[in-house]
């Protein structure tokens, strides 16, 4: 029987919950995977599997994430816990997708009476973690090629919103737009309220699966660009002018557009 290994790898650009979800996905098809954690904090990724581990780092390299392989060293059985509850987890996420993707709704529609580029750019993240939980409850028990086709179908639809926010910011920076301050406030203050509660929601499953993990984090990123669009409907109304509104549309924007250029070079 082959030995059972713990394997460290070092991946500097696994920074969210999309790039941890990818991981899965490319290490779901094989049966000698038997744990996997991930540390966003420290860019690593910790792989129990059986045999060696030319199979998981070929894996990883495909996914175009700069992984390289640090140690590898006998398992031990504290190195194969229990995992959370499948059915809790999916609960959980079930929840925080209708949010997400009302949210999405919601700041769209404000976007456009508010005449704010920074909400339509912010609807947009909401969208990105909308597909980020579909694909998660979507993936389960999926084969890695159909997961492959649903990535990067959430990738696409990512990149040409993005592209569209982007071509929209360009569009009111040459003729010129009027954000409404107040509710840019107001509907960034609702979207505020919906990541705080998938925060408290996904917190509960932190130390559960990596995924779990991961997605935390990511809704954490989205409660500052939150705040980012508050601090810019405050210095549009103080300062009289739409760069702030710009500014900051541009650069969740760019944000959005890097996350779904990983997915769409993902390879199978």
């Amino acid at each position: 029987m082959a030995p059972r290994q713990k394997t460290v790898f070092a991946i500097p650009k696994m920074d969210c919950a999309a790039e941890e979800r990818l991981i899965r996905m490319a290490l779901a098809g094989q049966d000698a995977v038997k744990v996997i954690h991930a540390d966003l904090a420290a860019r690593r990724l910790t792989v129990v599997h059986d045999g060696p581990p030319a199979a998981v780092e070929a894996a990883l390299q495909s996914l175009n994430l700069g992984s390289r392989l640090l140690d590898t060293v006998d398992a031990s059985e504290t190195d194969l816990p229990a995992g959370p509850t499948q059915q809790e987890e999916a609960r959980t996420l079930t929840i925080v997708l209708v949010i997400n993707a009302g949210m999405f709704v919601g700041e769209a529609v404000g976007a456009v009476l508010a005449d704010s580029s920074a909400l339509l750019a912010d609807s947009l993240d909401m969208f990105a973690d909308a597909a980020v939980y579909g694909l998660a409850l979507f993936g389960v028990h999926r084969a890695r090629a159909t997961q492959l086709r649903a990535a990067r179908l959430s990738g696409v639809f990512q990149l040409l919103l993005a592209v569209g926010a982007l071509a929209e910011v360009i569009r009111r920076l040459v003729f010129g737009s009027q954000p409404e301050a107040p509710l840019m406030v107001g509907v960034a203050l609702a979207a505020l309220t919906a990541n705080a509660t998938s925060m408290w929601l996904l917190a509960r499953h932190r130390e559960g699966g990596a995924h779990m993990r991961a997605s935390w984090i990511f809704t954490t990123n989205d409660v500052i660009a939150n705040v980012g669009v508050i601090v810019a409907a405050g210095l549009v109304r103080l300062l009289g002018t739409n760069v702030p509104d710009l500014v900051v549309a541009t650069g969740i924007a760019l944000i959005v557009l890097n996350g779904a250029a990983r997915i769409l070079r993902l390879k199978a």
